[in-house]
């Protein structure tokens, strides 16, 4: 190897470019989960807590050209206009962020709160007598928002990921909020993520759209906790055959996704995700369906609970009954980080179209793959070795 030339003492040695950063950009940015999230980063990336629950944080992803913690910018659009910093108070009282986090991340979330803009459409918005937007003009705003973030910023580039309220499946073919959003992230250059069931990219007017972006997304619906042990459990009866007869589940949980599932349209589109699960990993359908409980004394805390019934050898009726018990805010914001920083570097890597190997964070995902956690999360750790690749040519998978 041959030596560095030699610098006289005279000449400055130049200054070393800083770090680029990247862009964060919440739908439902002052929600429960993008709060989580964002708090929950800078405590992780000042050393305040572990990254617990950060499969990207574990060594398979070690040296896959992932954007720092420290590196990343949040912003977002939200049609609520409480504060961040009051917003991580609530969940502080509420046992979902450490006490005493709130204050010791306060400027980090006060940054993000300056960010934060306006949402839409609000029935205000078409019922107010004044001029209507289309639905092209609400892209446009959106995406001038994503674009001006990124350009005041100075940042390398910027994903949006989709962490709002669970919205019903549009019935007249218009576009849902969600996929006023998601068109917003494609038209402002940026990947995408639907952490939620809501329709996003699934409409069909923007599958060409998406096709011919040249962009990454991924979603949708997180895999949290029910649906998590139900692509566990689902696979064990069929691998030791045994004959799944019934499969019934309740959910009990209060916050904004409680009140925003009390609506029957909202609980459906969340449902088919959970027996999607179900029948993809079975093989079959099978009878029982899953109940969403609005139970408001719970905040942000929920309980699910599942009820199975097998058959074993010479047809014994068995029984199998679990409980989940958790926080759905804590649970999803180390798997959003996740996501966003799998998104951005995608997006470097040249890779386009549905990021299928990202299965393992949800339960309805885009492109084909396994349905089995064991088998998605095999899928997931190639993915980081093709991330590491730096022959593969853009656009390819292995």
């Amino acid at each position: 190897m041959s030596a560095e030339p030699f610098l006289p003492t005279s000449t400055p040695t130049p200054a070393s470019s800083p770090a680029p950063r990247f862009g964060v950009w919440f739908i439902g940015a002052r929600g429960s989960v993008a709060t989580t999230a964002i708090a929950g980063c800078a405590a992780v990336a000042a050393g305040l807590h572990p990254p617990t629950g950060m499969v990207t944080e574990t060594p398979d992803f070690a040296s896959c050209g992932l954007p720092s913690l420290s590196s990343l910018v949040f912003g977002g659009h939200d049609t609520v206009d409480c504060p961040l910093p009051k917003r991580a108070e609530h969940l502080a009282a509420g046992g979902v962020l450490p006490h005493g986090l709130p204050s010791a991340v306060h400027a980090e979330l006060v940054a993000a709160d300056r960010e934060i803009r306006s949402g839409g459409p609000l029935p205000a918005d078409t019922d107010g007598g004044g001029p209507v937007r289309t639905d092209d003009d609400w892209i446009d705003v959106f995406a001038a928002d994503i674009r001006d973030f990124v350009s005041r910023q100075g940042l390398a580039g910027a994903v949006v990921v989709n962490v709002a309220s669970t919205e019903p499946a549009p019935t007249d073919g218009s576009l849902p909020p969600s996929s006023l959003y998601a068109a917003a992230a494609l038209r402002a250059g940026c990947p995408y993520v639907n952490f939620t069931p809501s329709t996003g990219l699934h409409h069909p007017a923007l599958a060409p759209v998406a096709e011919s972006s040249g962009l990454p997304y991924a979603g949708r619906d997180g895999k949290t906790g029910q649906t998590l042990l139900r692509s566990v459990l689902g696979p064990m009866f069929l691998q030791r055959a045994l004959a799944v007869r019934a499969w019934s589940g309740t959910n009990l949980l209060g916050g904004g996704d409680g009140a925003a599932l009390a609506d029957p349209a909202a609980a459906a589109a969340k449902n088919a995700g959970k027996e999607r699960v179900l029948a993809d990993t079975l093989g079959a359908s099978v009878e029982g369906e899953v109940h969403i409980d609005d139970v408001p004394a719970l905040g942000d805390w929920k309980t699910a609970w599942d009820h199975i019934a097998f058959d074993g050898f010479l047809g014994s009726r068995m029984i199998l009954q679990t409980i989940w018990q958790g926080c759905d805010s804590a649970l999803a914001a180390p798997l959003v980080l996740d996501l966003a920083r799998l998104a951005v570097r995608a997006h470097q890597k040249g890779l386009t179209g549905p990021l299928s190997e990202l299965g393992f964070y949800f339960k309805d995902p885009v492109g084909d793959g396994p349905s089995s956690l064991a088998e998605q999360y095999t899928e997931l750790r190639r993915f980081a070795g093709h991330l590491r690749d730096e022959t593969a040519h853009p656009g390819t998978r292995r």
